[in-house]
């Protein structure tokens, strides 16, 4: 699985943290809630039979030279949710598309093989589901996609299902 880490080249620029890209791409928040177009589905793309809770997100996020969790919100097995990101606030989850969307993980998206896999648990697509619905009111012009679904981000199995198949009809188009 490809990996997007600190430092990457943006034209030909070594960029070595996501402070200096937020810097280049203009900025630490959105330019107005109507820039937000997308909801990105992600997985933490860990094993569903091992907890990965919010705090050993952050570590790995800053391994990768984050400054914070990249989503805005991260949904355990047990369904609870934590907001890691201002809703405005320009993401680190989903290049190119940080400027324009709001990034939600759910913990899991590998079988116990380690193999890509639909791990939702009830509570957790029982949350995810609300948290859409509130989204959408807020900004009521996004699309829901999954990681995988994004053009031209890191080619994955993410979220490792077809979130615009399953959530597409909380969309208010």
């Amino acid at each position: 699985m490809i990996q997007e880490t600190f430092p990457i080249i943006i034209g030909e620029e070594e960029v070595l943290n996501e402070r200096q890209l937020l810097t280049i791409e203009d900025g630490l928040m959105m330019a107005s809630p109507g820039a937000v177009k997308y909801l990105v589905i992600h997985c933490s793309a860990t094993r569903c039979d091992r907890d990965y809770t919010a705090e050993q997100l952050l570590r790995d996020h800053k391994a990768r030279g984050f400054r914070t969790v990249g989503y805005h919100f991260y949904i355990r097995r047990d369904g609870s949710v934590t907001q890691h990101r201002r809703l405005l606030e320009v993401g680190a989850h989903c290049r190119p598309w940080n400027r324009c969307s709001i990034g939600i993980c759910y913990e899991g998206g590998l079988d116990e093989q380690g193999h890509p896999a639909d791990t939702r648990t009830p509570e957790q697509t029982e949350q995810l589901i609300l948290l859409l619905m509130r989204l959408v009111k807020l900004f009521p012009c996004v699309r829901i996609r999954g990681h995988r679904d994004m053009p031209g981000s890191i080619p994955k199995a993410c979220p490792s299902f077809d979130a615009e198949g399953v959530f597409g009809y909380l969309e208010k188009h």
